[in-house]
């Protein structure tokens, strides 16, 4: 369906011919031509063809050129057809730890031993681009935590942010009070109906002043729902004392738990690829939504024609 942007600039239409009405007729001072008596009986005689139909051609152009202008700016539209746009309620953040661990290759995909930033990459990044209709906002952290993208519906853009993370951005340690904490606050001031965090570590809490405990507890006062992923094949309850790179399974399980969310134990590429199909069931994206008008503009089509139409009157007037 077509339709008029700005349809009040029609009214510019007839400002041509108000300016020739009512402003006073230029002053000529161009001298007098003397022609003979025969030249002025045979232009009188011939001068009524001189030029015909080009001559009300030219007149006309300038006039066909103005009402083109006139349409242009009148931005001349056409209705798009799109698809209803997916609307849940829903604000989720993801906190993923990029501590120093993080490097560990100790994971398999395709019969090759990958990093366990690089097992998350692949997941996490399929796992937000499934999450459309859902703001999603991403904390990173290590030593410490920040914000490393803000909640927002543009859910390709944060899976490319997460496809682009490094290790040491955030310091090596693990922090995941203040993870958890600065996810949490993002959420704090949200209005939707459901919040959710995912957080995903693959160590023990080793800086920070804040619990991790502590703050799950303050989740459920929010009324913020915490699903937790321990990852990584060693833990640190059945681990040999003084061992890296074991997660603490026990803390995240009882942060979900106090939560009201779930918590899961990842130890291979095909378990981490289960969880985000998991939390997707969980956390699933309502797709009846409100469809978008998105319009595509047509003015070019009317400017280009009375440019050409311009590009045209000089050599209108040579035929004549």
């Amino acid at each position: 369906m077509m339709s008029l942007a700005a349809p009040l600039a029609l009214l510019l239409l007839p400002l041509p011919w108000l300016l020739a009405r009512l402003l006073p007729p230029a002053r000529r001072s161009d001298p007098a031509l003397i022609a003979p008596e025969a030249t002025v009986t045979w232009a009188a005689t011939h001068g009524s063809g001189l030029g015909g139909g080009a001559g009300r051609i030219r007149a006309l152009l300038p006039w066909a050129a103005w009402a083109l202008l006139v349409l242009a700016l009148a931005g001349p539209r056409q209705v798009v057809p799109t698809a209803a746009l997916p609307v849940t309620g829903r604000d989720l953040v993801i906190a993923l730890d990029l501590s120093g661990s993080m490097v560990r290759e100790d994971f398999f995909l395709d019969g090759r031993e990958i990093s366990r930033l690089d097992a998350v990459k692949r997941a996490g990044s399929r796992f937000v681009r499934g999450r459309g209709g859902d703001r999603v906002g991403l904390v990173i952290f290590g030593s410490d935590a920040y914000v490393a993208a803000p909640l927002s519906y543009d859910v390709e853009s944060l899976a490319v942010t997460i496809e682009d993370a490094v290790i040491g951005i955030s310091g090596r340690a693990t922090n995941i009070g203040d993870g958890l904490g600065l996810a949490m606050k993002r959420l704090d001031a949200s209005e939707a109906a459901s919040k959710v965090v995912v957080l995903l570590s693959d160590g023990a809490n080793n800086a920070g002043a804040a619990r991790p405990r502590d703050v799950g507890r303050l989740a459920a006062g929010m009324g913020i729902r915490v699903h937790t992923i321990a990852l990584g094949p060693k833990d640190l309850a059945s681990a040999e004392e003084g061992e890296r790179g074991v997660v603490d399974a026990a803390t995240l399980r009882a942060i979900a738990e106090m939560s009201g969310g779930e918590t899961f134990r990842v130890r291979t590429t095909e378990d981490l690829d289960a969880v985000t199909r998991a939390i997707d069931a969980l956390e699933a994206t309502d797709r009846a939504g409100v469809p978008a008008e998105i319009y595509r503009a047509l003015w070019i089509w009317p400017a280009m024609a009375a440019l050409g139409l311009l590009a045209a009157a000089p050599l209108a007037g040579r035929a004549a």
